[in-house]
């Protein structure tokens, strides 16, 4: 495959003259006056420090057996949506709590305080993601329970959080049928660092023209082990699906297992 635009052949294949592309380099971007090995050392700098600050969440988490998921998605996924009903479904089984992403206000943060879920809002500004240090400023004003659920809303983008590991246990991104089936291949590496797809807003299928075999052979062409689920926030559609699988995630994190062996 072409590393350059994920075309089927290496060697054959010739970019249009009309195609222009920064991502060719080492860096995989282009920045005015920044050389390939300087924008490679800056970003290896950035996420060697972010690293450090998810082990510490990790381990934060770790050992008071909650379970952390990563939601990413682009905005109008219905990810706040997906997020709301998972806790009014989740109400007095398991603990849970919320940490909220968004550039601006605190609108999302109030939908989920309404469920009676404990949340914190973190605006990031011109930020267009959470980072581990941000998430661990928010953790040390939510009071978790052992044994709980903690959901990280990040900001409605495909693109930079896929680099910054927040200490969760999963990552899980949502798309839904009324964004394209070729999404996995535009942004693959949000698709590759995922655990999970879900495919949202499934109720509106039959009013668009939107295959999901397309879209989930497309995130599968990605990441060949990301688990699929088929979802409608609305109507409840696939919604048990979903529930099991993160009861068995929170299972895997209480007894330590493996992200692989989570039941399928």
């Amino acid at each position: 495959m072409c590393t350059v635009c994920g075309c089927g052949d290496t060697h054959e294949h010739k970019h249009e003259k009309n195609h222009v592309h920064f991502g060719e380099g080492e860096a995989g971007v282009s920045v005015p006056g920044m050389s390939q090995s300087r924008l490679i050392q800056v970003e290896a700098d950035i996420l060697g420090k972010n690293k450090i600050f998810a082990e510490r969440n990790r381990q934060y988490l770790t050992e008071r057996g909650v379970l952390a998921l990563n939601l990413v998605s682009s905005p109008g996924s219905g990810k706040t949506t997906l997020l709301v009903e998972t806790l009014e479904r989740l109400k007095g089984e398991v603990p849970v709590a919320v940490v909220e992403g968004d550039q601006q206000t605190s609108n999302d943060a109030d939908r989920i305080r309404a469920t009676g879920a404990p949340a914190v809002q973190i605006n990031t500004g011109k930020g267009c993601h959470l980072d581990a240090h941000m998430v661990g400023h928010a953790l040390e004003k939510l009071l978790l329970d052992e044994g709980g659920v903690l959901f990280v809303e990040n900001v409605g983008n495909l693109v930079c959080p896929s680099a910054f590991d927040l200490g969760e246990a999963f990552r899980v991104v949502i798309l839904s049928v009324t964004e394209g089936e070729d999404k996995p291949l535009k942004y693959p590496d949000i698709f590759a660092s995922a655990d999970v797809m879900v495919l949202n807003k499934t109720d509106l299928l039959p009013h668009l023209d939107f295959s999901v075999d397309d879209a989930i052979a497309n995130a599968k062409r990605i990441n060949r082990t990301i688990r699929v689920l088929q979802v409608s926030a609305r109507t409840g559609e696939g919604m048990q699906d979903w529930l099991d699988w993160l009861r068995s995630a929170l299972a895997s994190q209480v007894t330590g297992t493996s992200h692989g062996q989570v039941a399928e």
